[in-house]
């Protein structure tokens, strides 16, 4: 194999000076600049590339007819005007930087958490099971909920804007803690593996011009904090008292319970093996007489 790569390499050099190494180069380079494209197109970067490309096309024309007046400004403000793109494009770039931390590249290569529990994963069914008991009690009397379920990336940031609570997840105390005129029911709930860990927590509303218009504060927030992290988001609407769920930026609307806990399973993370013995250990309890 390498004396192959070799004989090619030692090709392109005779032929036109060009490297192996040369050709590797510009495939990273067209894959990077393919993507950064397609983030530019996808944020408020394609607005601002617009102008940037209007203003351009101006200082060609200064410098075409010599207008050195105007040359020496934009040669002045080219400093200045990179640290403005840089503070205006904040937001956009943040995404950018978290979506990339979001990939599974690494975390496939070195574990992060060996000290968990490997046959329960995240949280236990336990847990899902009293999450989505809560959602259906609070969607029948019409109760407002939003539940965080965090996964690999951490909500500490989000937990300090709210009441520590570090509380066991049952279904009655989150139905105690979002009853109405109670202390801790405005906000979010944020639950880390089998526990709530904070109340009342404040959340980033999203900006996504595509979300239904008759869509609430709480449901914005609910695919806010998906769009910036990689947790679960359960919301309980207060008007229709129908469940939801956020995930990766995305909401769907009117779950049942059981559709609910299928969702919570999609994140667990519990091995292949230990769910086919669960199943392995249902059949034989129902073969028994």
């Amino acid at each position: 194999m390498l004396r192959g790569l070799e004989i090619v390499e030692t090709y392109l050099s005779r032929v036109s000076g060009i490297r192996w190494a040369d050709i590797v180069e510009i495939i990273i380079l067209s894959f990077l600049l393919y993507h950064i494209l397609v983030w530019i197109k996808n944020t408020r970067a394609w607005s601002l590339l617009k102008g940037i490309l209007v203003i351009a096309a101006f200082v060609l024309l200064a410098a075409y007819f010599e207008m050195n007046t105007i040359l020496w400004i934009v040669n002045n403000m080219f400093s200045v005007a990179v640290t403005a793109i840089i503070v205006i494009l904040q937001p956009e770039l943040r995404k950018a930087v978290e979506e990339l931390g979001r990939k599974n590249l690494i975390s496939s290569i070195v574990p992060f958490e060996l000290g968990k529990n490997p046959g329960e994963g995240r949280f236990s069914d336990k847990t899902i099971n009293e999450i989505a008991k809560a959602c259906v009690e609070m969607g029948k009397v019409k109760t407002g909920a939003l539940i965080v379920v965090q996964q690999d990336q951490p909500l500490d940031e989000y937990e300090r804007t709210g009441i520590d609570v570090d509380g066991i997840v049952t279904s009655q105390l989150l139905i105690n803690i979002f009853e109405h005129n109670t202390p801790l029911h405005d906000g979010a709930v944020i639950v880390r593996g089998n526990r709530i860990t904070a109340a009342t927590c404040y959340l980033p509303l999203s900006d996504n011009m595509t979300l239904s218009k008759d869509l609430g504060t709480r449901h914005r927030a609910g695919v806010g904090i998906s769009e910036v992290t990689d947790s679960l988001t359960v919301i309980v609407s207060e008007e229709t008292g129908k469940i939801s769920v956020a995930f990766e930026g995305k909401l769907e609307r009117g779950l049942s319970g059981e559709e609910l806990k299928e969702k919570l399973k999609t994140i667990q993370n519990k091995p292949e093996e230990e769910n086919r013995k669960r199943i392995l250990w249902k059949g034989r309890f129902k073969g028994e007489k």
